[in-house]
């Protein structure tokens, strides 16, 4: 029995310590809570100014004491310093504000949570100073006004036969809009450390090394170089590789290559200038023994510009090699110094005069009547090519109709036709009567021409000096 009542005994006066502990807790957390009816929690700062434990009837001269010594400091990019001092924009407490507010947020019983959490509170227009005075500040400062570096994005440059990247230039340019912006917000909140380029106040690269994009377009760089191109012109080549297509790349501000047309476009051209043989001056041997120069005229070898043009980007582009003849509008038989060949129909107006050469050898021969020069419509010299010829056709003009068996028309509406109604040829004639600018054959000269000649035949019409 005496055992029992010993443990009974223990058993009650544990209890009584706990109940004794529990109640001086009570009463430590009830007396704590007290206090923090009129002081601020554990960690309280409002706009910066921490007021921690401090009586509420204080609140208002920590803050002027604070807003009297208030200096913020600029953190720049490139590690130099500047502040802005309270006093100089004429920083003032808002004696409207709403300070008084933070007491009824913190519930004086929920003090315990302040231990553990921050008490940061943001009163706005807690602070007041002039417009005016800080615009001006902030217009003084030497991140403003100090040269400008302006960011650059990563780039790109061929060297080696490839390309490799360009680090990204951050620079200094400060966005102004967006530091007036940040400024205002830092004091209004009390702050006293402004880091610019974590404010995000700098303008940067767009695209850095780092840049997913950056890979890409390097690849694309890399694969437009890859391309080789070579122009065959008989025993002529041109070769456009890496070495010259790096010429024409470039990448623009949203880090996408560009192709630039218009250099290509200029190649073709130089190309056309040197491989174009249409209108160009040709030394001829004329069927009177004689060498003649002839210019002019349409026949010849013509690139098609626009044509070759999209062609060589499009091989750039998918960095093809290869060999290949550019895109002709216009093929003459064959290349070299002779172009012509030795098929084509020679006229020679000052002797008003036609021989018509088949695979070298001397087919047929005539005289002829050309256009009338002292009515502005002699024959154009030139080297022209035969457009197509008809059977049977009407020719018209504005003064003029005429029914001819054979037409074989080489520039424009000027051709070789039969002339029924002329009853001669050669000699004088074409001075006194001669063509709208065509070329008068007798029926016989006319038919066999037209039996033995093709599409695209050289027609070649000259003077003698």
């Amino acid at each position: 029995m005496k055992n029992l009542n010993v443990k009974s005994l223990f058993k009650g006066e544990a209890t009584q310590h706990v109940l004794i502990l529990a109640a001086a807790t009570i009463l430590v957390y009830f007396l704590i809570s007290i206090y923090f009816m009129n002081h601020f929690f554990f960690h309280t700062v409002i706009n910066g100014v921490d007021v921690s434990l401090k009586a509420h009837d204080d609140a208002v001269d920590i803050i002027r004491s604070y807003i009297k010594d208030y200096k913020m400091q600029l953190i720049e990019r490139d590690g130099d310093l500047e502040e802005i001092v309270g006093q100089d924009i004429e920083m003032q407490l808002n004696e409207k504000n709403g300070v008084y507010n933070i007491y009824k947020k913190q519930r004086p019983f929920k003090w315990l949570s302040a231990l553990v959490k921050q008490q940061k509170y943001y009163v706005q227009d807690l602070f007041i100073y002039d417009l005016y005075a800080l615009e001006n500040k902030i217009n003084e400062l030497n991140c403003l006004n100090k040269d400008i570096i302006g960011p650059q994005n990563v780039g790109f440059k061929y060297l080696n036969g490839s390309y490799e990247e360009i680090p990204e230039v951050y620079g200094n340019k400060v966005n102004k809009e967006k530091l007036n912006e940040i400024i205002v917000v830092s004091i209004l909140k009390g702050k006293t450390k402004l880091d610019l380029n974590e404010s995000l106040c700098y303008e940067n690269p767009k695209y850095t090394l780092n840049s997913e994009k950056t890979s890409k377009t390097k690849n694309i760089l890399n694969k437009c170089i890859s391309a080789k191109v070579t122009y065959i012109f008989e025993s002529e080549r041109e070769i456009v590789d890496g070495n010259k297509i790096n010429e024409w790349l470039s990448v623009d501000e949203n880090l996408d290559a560009v192709i630039h047309k218009d250099a290509v476009k200029k190649y073709v051209q130089e190309l056309s200038k040197k491989y174009d043989t249409v209108g160009i001056a040709r030394k001829i041997k004329a069927s009177t023994n004689r060498m003649v120069e002839v210019k002019g005229g349409l026949y010849g070898w013509k690139i098609d510009r626009i044509g070759e043009v999209q062609a060589l980007l499009e091989n750039i582009k998918h960095g093809e090699v290869l060999e290949k003849e550019p895109i002709y509008a216009q093929r003459a038989i064959k290349r070299g110094v002779d172009d012509i060949g030795d098929t084509y129909v020679e006229i020679n107006i000052t002797r008003q005069y036609l021989w018509f050469y088949k695979g070298g050898k001397l087919l047929i021969q005539g005289a002829v009547v050309t256009g009338n020069p002292n009515r502005g419509r002699a024959t154009k010299v030139g080297v022209y090519m035969l457009n197509y010829k008809e059977e049977g056709s009407v020719l018209r003009g504005q003064d003029y109709e005429a029914e001819v068996k054979y037409w074989m028309p080489f520039y424009g509406n000027i051709g070789i036709h039969d002339a029924s109604w002329r009853y001669s040829f050669g000699r004088e004639i074409y001075k006194r009567s001669g063509s709208h600018g065509c070329i008068n054959a007798p029926l016989y000269l006319a038919k066999v021409i037209y039996n033995n000649i093709e599409e695209g035949t050289p027609i070649i019409c000259y003077e003698e000096e």
